[in-house]
């Protein structure tokens, strides 16, 4: 008796959101240096404000969280479709 497969949603939540927010960080980084992003005097400040793509941190939090989704629903895909060839092997 087989059970039925389904994918892990907490897996792919986690490892994604990791991969993606430690691949938009160097990135973020990467473009904020090349492109002189923000001056390190404008570091972004405390709450919503660390949030503002101008500023030296902002830039890089918003490369972080989109990257994160974005890993998230590659790495969601990629689960479902080893799950579905796996049923049918």
């Amino acid at each position: 008796m087989s059970r039925p497969l389904k994918a892990p949603i907490m897996l792919s939540l986690i490892a994604g959101m990791l991969t993606g927010m430690g691949n938009g960080s160097v990135f973020g980084a990467t473009l904020m240096l090349f492109l002189g992003r923000g001056k390190f005097d404008d570091w972004g400040g405390w709450g919503i404000q660390q949030y503002s793509p101008a500023t030296f941190i902002g830039f890089p939090n918003w490369t972080m969280i989109v990257f994160g989704i974005a890993f998230v629903i590659i790495l969601q895909v990629a689960v479902n479709r080893h799950l579905e060839l796996e049923a049918k092997a």
